[in-house]
């Protein structure tokens, strides 16, 4: 009897529940899908999905830049 006890236990499957469907957390996905196009200082025109913000350069100046570009590139120096 236990041995028939045993073979049954053993021959039940184990369910395990179901994993989360993950997404991977990429910088583009925190922001909307609706971006702009810009004109990058490198002369190529660029479409980002960031807000363009003014940084410090090493030598006092300020330039401006889009974040979050669709190349993947955090931020791109813009043209005047």
């Amino acid at each position: 009897m236990k041995a028939l006890t045993l073979a049954m236990l053993l021959s039940l499957t184990v369910v395990k529940p179901a994993q989360p469907v993950r997404r991977p957390s990429g910088h583009l996905e925190q922001h909307s899908k609706t971006g702009s196009w810009y004109f990058a200082a490198s002369g190529h025109a660029v479409y980002c999905y960031g807000p363009v913000m003014t940084l410090p350069q090493a030598n006092g100046d300020l330039q401006k830049v889009a974040t979050f570009c669709r190349d993947g590139k955090t931020v791109v120096p813009l043209k005047d």
